[in-house]
């Protein structure tokens, strides 16, 4: 099959992955530009998970005050060379960030970071919940795993399904900047603000 210039122009506007990787892409999934974003997702994590060790002391801080004035967010999104830092491609990252953990209400970046204790706790709850229901004990287990995923998918900023896209999780955007940037790209801390509460 032929791949135009069109085709692999729509695909580099659409993820930023370089001329050469978008041909390559294309000819792989026979001029299906859907099937090629995926391959060059699954390459540009592959690439991102090398660069994962790299230092990233470069960045921004970005603060984002939802209307009325009632939560706001600060956030610190590293990279690892201030000219990564300062494209507008950067701060659009580190401001959807911030309004994701607006809208969505993380308490973590990631899960390492939930205390054990209250990953514990969430277990027991679980558990009780499944008391006197009859299931076997493996069948129990298995739901409380569930039941456990689900909740790092609600605390944890990068487990999150991503409020502009549902069919990525936080974690993937993070990857996909870091495919398009070829710089290790760390979400470091945030801060959520609500007011009336602590």
């Amino acid at each position: 099959m032929t791949i135009t210039a069109e085709q692999v122009k729509q695909l580099r506007d659409q993820t930023g992955a370089g001329m050469m990787e978008c041909k390559k892409a294309l000819s792989e999934a026979s001029g299906d530009v859907d099937k090629a974003i995926a391959l060059l997702r699954k390459a540009g994590m592959a690439q991102a998970e090398k660069r994962s060790g790299r230092a990233a002391s470069e960045g921004l801080i970005d603060a984002y005050i939802h209307a009325g004035n009632r939560v706001g967010v600060l956030i610190e999104v590293n990279c690892e060379t201030d000219f990564v830092a300062r494209t507008p491609e950067f701060a659009t990252l580190v401001r959807n960030l911030a309004m994701q953990v607006c809208a969505a209400g993380a308490d973590y970046v990631r899960r390492e970071e939930v205390p054990a204790d209250r990953v514990e706790r969430e277990r027991e709850i679980f558990r009780g919940q499944l008391e006197g229901q009859g299931k076997p004990a493996n069948m129990v287990d298995k739901i409380v795993d569930g039941k456990v995923a689900k909740f790092y998918s609600e605390v944890c900023l990068l487990e999150q399904p991503y409020i502009k896209d549902d069919k990525m999780t936080v974690q993937d955007l993070v990857q996909q900047a870091s495919a398009k940037t070829g710089e290790n790209v760390v979400v470091k801390r945030f801060v959520r603000y609500h007011l009336g509460q602590e």
